[in-house]
């Protein structure tokens, strides 16, 4: 998940509330700041991941997470740009899916461009280092591999994200 628009770290942690109403929220990850990919002329993102446990399937999971989008106010703007909340789905367990509509890839799970972003890489680590995303990699050794975005990715030590009881 990530946000540069607005109350970014706010934003985050309203996801991850919303997000354990439809799901059960397992980890957090810590928070970081990162410099933004693609389009550089905008300001820095806050990072997070979280790991959950539902009964959707990918494809339901990908309408939930792009409902709660809308529901936190994101704007759709010029791709790869500012954003209120963007919310991704980077791995399904060991599962490799894709979901076609029409001519249109709409999902593809691992998500085939984890392996360039350390942004995604290193939040994901905190939370599952030893995932293996078929046919891309072993988390651990894919965040190895991003070394020259070491200096990009920064955690912020105070910055928390709340996981609900799961009681």
């Amino acid at each position: 998940m990530g946000s540069n628009v607005g109350d970014c770290l706010g934003n985050l942690r309203e996801a991850v509330e919303l997000l354990s109403a439809r799901m059960t929220v397992v980890a957090a990850s810590h928070v970081y700041e990162t410099a933004p990919m693609y389009v550089e002329d905008q300001p820095s993102f806050l990072n997070a991941a979280i790991k959950g446990a539902t009964d959707l399937s990918p494809k339901a999971l990908l309408f939930t997470l792009k409902e709660l989008e809308r529901e936190l106010g994101r704007e759709r703007r010029q791709v790869n740009g500012p954003r209120e909340i963007d919310l991704d789905l980077i791995a399904y367990g060991r599962l490799s899916y894709s979901y076609v509509e029409g001519k249109e890839l709409c999902l593809v799970v691992p998500h085939p461009r984890v392996p360039g972003r350390r942004f995604v890489l290193q939040p994901l680590a905190d939370i599952a280092s030893e995932l293996v995303l078929p046919g891309i990699g072993i988390v651990s050794a894919l965040l190895d591999q991003t070394e020259d975005q070491r200096e990009s990715v920064k955690k912020l030590e105070h910055a928390l994200l709340p996981i609900p009881s799961l009681e």
